[in-house]
């Protein structure tokens, strides 16, 4: 199935340039929404997205129709190549049912890996900085020593025969925080 995304910003916009395209194409059905390529909850691109299925052919007129930045693109462009779901971008000429457009397709997904690997070594790059600065301490704990539900837990743990499990259900504090803290615990009582 062959099915086609027009998507205009405004309700003012028509689709209609698109819609044309896309039928010249000759998809099977055309699937039309009215929002703004910010947006990240498309509800029709998504609807689409969840019923296409491996071997279909997804076709827009434009790259910018399925979203705004590079990433946002890229991610879906990405989730569409493991779906072994088929892209055409007309405007482009790019059309991943052809050995030039599987191609394509790679580099995309390579410069897609290549920005996720950037952003991670600028995070640690940022992490290593702040912490000779003195100024990062990692992820706040939510259960210090002083958490309520966290000493309740550990009363329960030594005086009753309850699960970790029940007790956690019972004093809200999550399985592995209260495992975490047992551990901590039983390294003291270790030393």
């Amino acid at each position: 199935m062959i099915y086609g995304y027009a998507r205009v910003s405004t309700q003012d916009q028509n689709l209609d340039t698109q819609i044309e395209q896309l039928t010249k194409f000759g998809v099977d059905q055309i699937v039309k929404e009215k929002i703004s390529g910010v947006s990240k909850q498309k509800q029709q691109l998504d609807e689409l997205l969840s019923k296409i299925a491996t071997g279909d052919t997804l076709v827009v007129t434009r790259m910018d129709r399925l979203g705004r930045n590079t990433v946002q693109l890229l991610q879906l462009v990405e989730q569409l190549r493991e779906r072994n779901i088929h892209l055409v971008i007309l405007n482009l000429g790019i059309d991943t049912r052809t050995p030039t457009g599987k191609f394509f397709l790679t580099v995309m997904a390579a410069f897609s890996e290549l920005d996720r690997e950037m952003i991670k070594e600028k995070q640690r790059s940022g992490i290593k900085l702040a912490k000779q600065k003195g100024k990062y301490r990692g992820r706040v704990k939510k259960y210090t020593d002083k958490h309520p539900g966290m000493n309740h837990a550990i009363e329960l743990r030594n005086t009753t025969d309850k699960t970790v499990k029940e007790i956690c259900a019972i004093t809200k504090v999550s399985q592995a925080a209260f495992y975490r803290k047992l551990k901590e615990m039983e390294e003291k009582e270790g030393m």
